[in-house]
């Protein structure tokens, strides 16, 4: 036997399916790992003992689980790992898988599973999470011997983090984590090459880019790993850009380049350029219906030239004119090289006038709340938001020079994302501080990873909830389209008290009720040497403008709250 074998032998030689898994992750560089144990994953607890290098982060629920897991990747652009028992502690890891194919964060779930021979029985805790997942995962794997489960951990994390990143779902059954392992252990392959584009697809692209006269550049989230890429690529073009909802931080908010965001909420400078544009590229992004609007009218006058690594997404909401399957940041390189500055001082103008049209705003209200607040984040903080009428304001109010700054649930649109995400992130970057901005609603589904903060000391997440008492966003729908009819959204007369919750888990908390008290509880709350939350109780009934209705052109955005003329931000047609 040869000694390299021999040493095989050795490290092996105790190793059980479960140790194996462990000794796998610390290979692949996986130092953190957030879950919840149970029964039928047991075993793989028990051997974490083992491999002290692994952090393990106890979460108080699953789907807090992976939305830090999330968070810890949209942050860092690395794997986010999780793990949970079978039956309800998979199926409480679904949400967090769909939320993570959507906006394509690369997640690896570990499952436990009942033994072999129970499965297919309705054993206790028994689900086919494989068979639930399919449609929400990449890929996903039972391991069925115990030998195949460092190469097929080694096989999901590749899958998981290269071309266009995602979940990946690997479910072990028990006594595959107690057998006794005899196999190989896999370590970590050279990374895969990216993307290139093909020269005729960039040539095509340039002579299209050549012709126009009102170019319009929109960066998605596709684009986060190609910021440096994609932004010399505008500004050596002079090309107007946009940045969608998962694409801000993509370009620098500072550039004058720059329009905001596009789409149901985005600003007026942004869907109006898309509307006039006569050519459109978009790089990382697949136009989904927030961002188009009514799909026949969307970019009306434009030719359009899709970048994107999915083929599957390159035409199949737009038409396209010119393809370029390729990484982000290859493209964008062999785009500039070709770059001739656009000098069409007309669209300038136009675009120039669009820009000033915008009011911030200045009256009391859940806007100006949050203007406040994001207004204080410094260049290297993380913001993350929950989802509704607080996530929109602070996608229009926030402004970002770097990519990564920015976690949010785009695609599905998950409330209870935004507080265990800011809890991975801070995680991730322990010398970074991690805002949270979240609903009085949202907060309370994944309020219960206060105690994550307090178990593992993490000082460094700043909560924020603006508390309408409303479900706002279903709330502001309701008053626009059904007749103010307020159906199942008030939530004022059951809300905790939120510092008194916090308080529970050892968290400072602060409140502010009008303008007057909130510049001196921000001062307080970022202060503040660990973890504190600030409550903002806003007016209820207030709306997130600009607007574009369901089944509306971006072009045919309402302007400003009906109800409230001086409420939202202001924008003409």
């Amino acid at each position: 036997m040869s000694d390299q074998a021999d040493g095989q032998q050795q490290q092996t030689q105790d190793m059980t399916g479960a140790k194996s898994l462990w000794a796998t992750l610390a290979a692949h560089g996986i130092d953190t790992v957030f879950g919840y144990p149970g029964g039928a994953i047991m075993p793989v607890y028990d051997a974490l003992t083992y491999y002290p290098e692994v952090r393990h982060v106890l979460c108080r629920h699953e789907q807090g689980a992976i939305h830090a897991a999330e968070g810890y990747a949209k942050a860092t652009g690395r794997l986010g790992v999780c793990m949970a028992t079978s039956g309800p502690g998979a199926t409480n890891l679904v949400t967090g898988l769909a939320d993570a194919m959507m906006d394509s964060v690369p997640i690896l779930a570990i499952t436990g599973n009942v033994a072999r021979h129970l499965i297919g029985t309705d054993a206790f805790q028994e689900a086919d999470i494989t068979g639930i997942t399919l449609p929400i995962t990449k890929h996903n794997y039972v391991v069925q011997d115990p030998d195949d489960l460092p190469r097929i951990v080694a096989e999901a994390i590749r899958i998981a983090t290269t071309g266009r990143p995602g979940p990946v779902l690997v479910d072990i059954p028990k006594d595959v984590q107690m057998a006794a392992f005899g196999g190989v252990l896999t370590q970590p392959q050279p990374e895969a090459s990216k993307m290139q584009p093909r020269p005729e697809a960039i040539a095509a692209a340039v002579q299209l880019l050549k012709s126009a006269e009102r170019p319009v550049l929109m960066v998605g989230g596709g684009a986060q790993g190609a910021t440096a890429e994609v932004t010399e690529f505008a500004r050596a073009w002079q090309i107007p850009t946009i940045t969608t909802l998962m694409g801000l931080g993509g370009f620098p908010s500072s550039d004058p380049l720059w329009l905001g965001m596009p789409g149901m909420h985005g600003s007026v400078a942004a869907n109006r350029a898309i509307s006039e544009a006569d050519v459109l590229i978009g790089i990382g992004l697949r136009f989904d219906d927030r961002v188009t609007g009514r799909v026949k009218d969307f970019a009306r006058h434009a030719r359009i030239i899709h970048v994107d690594l999915d083929a599957a997404e390159i035409g199949k909401i737009v038409h396209t004119q010119v393809s370029v399957r390729a990484d982000a940041g290859r493209a964008a390189v062999a785009l500039t090289k070709e770059a001739v500055p656009f000098l069409h001082p007309d669209w300038t103008a136009q675009i120039a006038e669009w820009k000033s049209r915008e009011e911030l705003p200045t009256a009391w209200g859940a806007g100006y709340a949050v203007k406040q607040v994001v207004d204080r984040l410094r260049p290297d903080d993380i913001l993350s938001t929950d989802v509704g009428q607080h996530q929109m304001l602070a996608a229009q109010l926030a402004r970002f020079e770097k990519p990564r700054r920015w976690l949010t649930s785009g695609g599905l649109g998950t409330m209870g994302f935004g507080f265990p995400a800011a809890i991975g992130a801070a995680m991730a970057e322990p010398g970074v501080t991690s805002v949270v901005i979240a609903g009085d609603g949202g907060f309370q589904m994944t309020a219960q990873e206060f105690a994550t903060l307090t178990k593992y000391s993490v000082h460094n997440v700043k909560i924020c909830i603006i508390n309408n008492s409303y479900l706002g966003m279903v709330r502001q729908w309701q008053e626009l389209f059904h007749g103010r009819r307020y159906s199942e959204v008030y939530l004022g007369d059951s809300n905790p008290d939120f510092l008194k919750l916090a308080d529970a888990y050892n968290i400072q908390g602060w409140r502010a009720s009008n303008e007057a008290e909130l510049s001196a509880a921000i001062d307080a709350w970022l202060a503040h040497p660990r973890s504190a939350l600030l409550e903002v109780v806003v007016p209820q009934e207030h709306g997130v403008f600009p607007m574009v209705p369901a089944g509306a052109a971006l072009y045919e955005m309402i302007e400003t709250d009906p109800s409230n003329p001086n409420g939202g931000v202001k924008v003409e047609q």
